[in-house]
Parts: structure tokens; sequence; C-alpha cells
């Protein structure tokens, strides 16, 4: 037998991020101030009661094995969150925790999906769903949002792909990166897309309370019984009480998914760091709304600031994020043009250009399915925004 690694870990594309991610590190060794526009956290400290809750279950001896779905009483909380918060009743039997909901997603594919199986993605997309997809020997089958229409999908593309062999159409609103928030209508239509042709409706549901300008989110799977028999619900504490390295996700659904996830966790991660789940556990239950308020109105002068800023460069347009906190601008009339000489082929050239000639990081848009645009956080002080707004306009601008 020869030696070498599999089919499916050849099948994964490296993501062009992580040269840029190389570079902004190296720059930074040297000295050189980067301004970060690329991170996908919020840059607000976990509160100090949930830090609490962890020493004391530290002090308590809680760093022992917990059952690999999860410590019964997170499990409950969060029952006991989606039925106070969402409208939705699920048993604690129905609800597993994961070590975030990245891996949480993870887990879903590899539950539903066999050799061949399509998972539907709305495009611009998180840049793992399609590549988790494939991992577990699925197929991504794309439908493109338009920016003419603000990135929330058109249904009747959705339903135009489906095949005798989907599996799962995956939604995610509030959406990274275009900020796109889906309307009920949009949602329900999904909702009846998946009812009909019997199929799963994943719905990545993480930055559920990071919302802008009294925008409201509806759970899916809230739209009636025969959707929510059909929905994996996908949440986790890491954006809401900016919780990104505590690693705790979960996913509520039908049970036999659930059971399913549950006994793939068992093989391969056990539990979840029984630490961070007492730390969940109290984020969850000591929620009186107060902080996830706070970091949403900091984020809403914020987001004013990078709108405004990129608005005001020539040649970029930028459709106003109702949710999370990215913003996905249009740089297509930049490519073809030069810098130095060297033509500017595509997202992941315009990216490097601006932290080789700006010092500002950022994402290029092929990564989410889109080489016309580039993601920029605004998980940053309005300062270093307004600043990172100016040296990327400079720099523009110097452009042959």
């Amino acid at each position: 037998m020869a030696l070498g690694i599999s089919y499916r870990a050849r099948r994964i594309t490296p993501s062009p991020t992580l040269s840029i991610s190389a570079k902004a590190k190296e720059m930074r060794n040297a000295g050189v101030d980067v301004i970060d526009l690329s991170v996908g956290e919020p840059d607000f400290d976990t509160p100090m009661r949930i830090k609490n809750a962890a020493v004391e279950a530290i002090m308590k001896g809680f760093t022992k094995y917990t059952p690999a779905s999860g410590i019964p009483e997170l499990r409950e909380a969060v029952a006991e969150k989606l039925e106070r918060e969402n409208g939705l009743r699920y048993d604690p039997s129905e609800i597993v925790i994961s070590c975030g909901a990245k891996h949480v997603l993870a887990n879903i594919f590899q539950a539903i999906c066999d050799d061949g199986d399509e998972v539907i993605i709305i495009s611009p997309y998180w840049a793992s769903y399609a590549e988790q997809v494939r991992l577990a020997n699925g197929i991504p089958v794309f439908v493109e949002a338009r920016e003419e229409d603000m990135f929330v999908p058109d249904p009747d593309l959705i339903r135009a792909k489906v095949s005798g062999r989907t599996k799962a159409i995956l939604v995610n609103s509030p959406c990274n990166p275009t900020g796109a928030v889906y309307g009920e209508d949009v949602l329900e239509e999904i909702g009846r897309i998946g009812v009909e042709n019997e199929v799963y409706i994943i719905s990545d549901e993480i930055y559920e309370k990071i919302v802008y300008d009294g925008v409201k989110v509806r759970s899916m799977a809230s739209l009636g019984e025969d959707v929510k028999e059909r929905t994996i619900l996908v949440n986790g504490v890491s954006k809401t009480y900016a919780m990104t390295g505590w690693r705790i996700g979960y996913a509520a659904g039908p049970k036999e998914i659930i059971s399913a996830i549950a006994n793939i966790q068992s093989q391969t991660t056990s539990n979840p760091t029984s630490i961070a789940q007492f730390a969940a556990l109290e984020a969850i239950r000591g929620d009186d709304g107060s902080e996830a308020r706070m970091m949403v109105e900091e984020f809403a002068r914020r987001r004013k600031a990078i709108v405004e800023g990129l608005r005001r460069i020539p040649g970029i347009s930028v459709c106003e994020p109702k949710g999370a906190f990215y913003v996905f601008p249009n740089f297509s009339s930049f490519i073809g043009r030069k810098a130095g000489g060297r033509v500017l082929e595509s997202s992941t050239d315009i990216s490097q250009y601006l932290l080789e000639r700006a010092a500002v990081a950022t994402v290029p848009g092929a990564d989410f399915g889109s080489d016309s645009h580039i993601r920029f956080s605004f998980a940053a002080s309005i300062e270093r925004i307004e600043e990172g707004i100016e040296r990327v306009s400079k720099a523009l601008d110097s452009l042959d």
C-alpha cells in the first residue's frame, strides 16, 4: 500500500487568508503597526461573572470528563434559553454541546452526509461551510445572493438547486461575511422548500443577538412544527458573550440527529472542556441582556464609521450590514489595476496589497465565494477603523 495522505484531505482547499495572516504576523514582529480589520471575534473581554464561574468550577474540582453530549445543567439551560428567547420547546435530549459552533457544524455534516449527498449553501458564505461538507464526502451546491438584493437570497433560486441528492439547505442569518439578515418571508419560503422536499435545514444562528436598526431575528425552527422537525439549529456563546476562545457551541434538533452527533463526538473529542461548560452555564442562565446590548451599541457606532469611510473611497460600493460585525465592500473596480507594475488579479491580490502598502489586514472575498469583495471586520476601535480606512484610501489612490 502506497504511503500518502487521504483523498479526503487532498480535497481541502488551502485558504488564501493563511498567507495574509502569516505576512501580517511577520510585519508585526518587525515592528510594523498593522491595523487588523480581519478578525472574526468581538474585541471585548469575557464578562467577569463568567470568568468567576470558571474559576469556581476549577476550585470545586469540576475538571473531569463529562457526558460526551455536555453536562445536563447546560443542556437544560440551552433548552430554557430557546423557549424563553425563541419560543422553541426542546427536551434536553434534543440538545448537544460541542467544542464551538464550528465543531457543531462539522459534526452535523458527518452525521447527515453520505458520499455524494448535496448541501445547498447560500453564497457569499462563511469559509468553512464548503470545506466541512467536502470533508464529510458531501458536495456543496452554491446559490448566489446578489449584492443588489442586500445579499438576501431569492428562494426560487434555492428551489431550483434542489435535486434528488439534496440532503440539507444551510442558512446563516445574520450572515458572515455580508451582515445580511433574512426577513421572515424569505425564511418561511426556505422552510417550505425544506418541508416539501424532505431535506434538512441547518440554521446557523451564532450572530442572532448582534443586529442593528431594530432588526428582528427569527429562528428558523420557530416557523412551524413541520419546519422545526427538519431544522438543525446551531448556536453558541462565542459571539454573544465574547467567549470565542472558550469553545462552546450547541445544536438543537431532531433527536436521531442529536444522538448521532453525540456518538460521533464521543469517538473524536469526547466532551467539551468541563470548565468552559460551567462558564457557558453562567453565561446563559445569568444573562440579563445588558452585556450584548453594550456590545451592539458600540458595534453600531463602528459600523457607521466603517461604512461611511468606505463609501467615501471612489470605486467602492458597500451594503450596510444589518447584523454581525463585518462589512463586505465590492472592490471589483480595482481588479486589473497595477501596483508597481504588478497586476491585481483577484481579491487575494488586493488584500495582500493593502497589507503590504497600507499595513491593514483584511480577508479576501475569494474565501467566502465572491472574488469581487473583501471582508472588513469592525471588531476594532473607531480610532483604528478610521485610521485603517484612511490608509486603505491612500493605498488605492496610488494604484496605476
